[in-house]
């Protein structure tokens, strides 16, 4: 199966809800929450696309590199290429039902594993959404990062003990998803975590023996607060331009985060990743590895197992020409000489 197949198919069965645009960048969905969109404008789904469009790779090929090293150790995990399937689920309002919520997080648990990298799931509403992403990473044997919302109730604590059951190593929160218009219109109280309470919630989960993911960083201020509460890890993102309308894009703030908390804690980024290149540009910028979300839901929805694994081993062919092209030898040895901002963009 390849990706052609597979957004083709991904088309016809998310007609209404997705468009599969040959470019995905969020100018024909802004608004469309529920959807594959981003709130209001969508200029912060846009702002994700344009801060990475402005950064140029350099060509570089007056070297011995050709078979670059992709692989790395994110968290203890061995993955083949430094990417993750980002969280998402609400696959009957989101992504047109096509698929059971439990068909397509199983596909993104599965194919994520075969391939050699790992998945998120998602949290929500109906409770089928968590239950459903924690099935399938206990059915993977604990291979899935379970992420929950920050839920201003006992919620959050109920759930993690389900999430532990699962075996997994790692557990995330999503606190972007504190904004979320979906969770709004459903009446569910999340809300924003102090620093008092983050720190209780990392403890609780180290206490399980388990390392912490923050996702929803966009300044210096979250980062180092994330630092200061134990957090293993953080999440560069603003929810793929869901949440916040007019947020900056993530390729934006990513460099100055990682400058302040990098040897810290492991820095992702999530936002507005399509490709290889899109990949390199993000490591350049500061990041250890990446989180994708909407291309993982086309390629599930449009091949399930198979179309995962099909866009990964796209994602590392891609990876492994634009190291070749740039002279980068390793992922573990990016860093900003691999790009440039265009004058026309300054």
């Amino acid at each position: 199966m390849d990706m052609q197949e597979v957004r083709k198919i991904a088309k016809e069965r998310m007609k209404g809800y997705c468009r599969v645009c040959a470019i995905c960048d969020g100018k024909v969905c802004a608004g469309e929450t529920p959807g594959m969109g981003g709130c209001g404008t969508g200029s912060a789904f846009h702002n994700n696309i344009k801060s990475l469009k402005n950064l140029h790779v350099n060509m570089r090929l007056v070297h011995d590199i050709r078979d670059p090293e992709i692989s790395c150790n994110i968290l203890g995990l061995e993955l083949a290429l430094p990417v993750m399937a980002a969280p998402i689920g609400g696959v009957s309002f989101n992504m047109g039902g096509a698929l059971t919520e439990e068909e397509y997080v199983k596909a993104i648990v599965d194919g994520c594993k075969e391939s050699g990298i790992i998945g998120c799931t998602g949290d929500g509403v109906p409770p089928l959404i968590h239950e459903s992403g924690f099935k399938a990473i206990s059915e993977a044997n604990g291979y899935g990062i379970p992420f929950i919302k920050p839920w201003d109730s006992n919620e959050f604590d109920e759930k993690l003990e389900k999430a532990i059951q699962t075996k997994c190593s790692i557990v995330g929160m999503d606190i972007d998803a504190a904004g979320l218009i979906t969770l709004a219109k459903m009446g569910r109280p999340v809300s924003p975590k102090g620093p008092e309470e983050l720190g209780k919630i990392v403890e609780k989960v180290h206490n399980f023996g388990k390392k912490f993911i923050l996702k929803g960083i966009m300044t210096v201020a979250d980062a180092r607060a994330a630092a200061d509460a134990g957090c293993d890890a953080i999440v560069v993102s603003n929810h793929g331009g869901r949440v916040l309308d007019h947020a900056m894009g993530v390729a934006d703030v990513l460099p100055e985060i990682a400058q302040r908390v990098k040897g810290h804690l492991t820095v992702l980024a999530d936002g507005g990743v399509r490709d290889g290149v899109d990949i390199l540009k993000m490591l350049a910028l500061g990041a250890d590895a990446v989180m994708i979300g909407r291309p993982f839901s086309i390629a599930a929805i449009g091949g399930e197992v198979e179309g995962v694994k099909a866009y990964i081993e796209t994602l590392k062919g891609q990876l492994k020409s634009t190291m070749v092209l740039t002279g980068c030898p390793s992922v573990k040895e990016t860093s900003m000489h691999l790009i440039s901002v265009p004058k026309s963009s300054w």
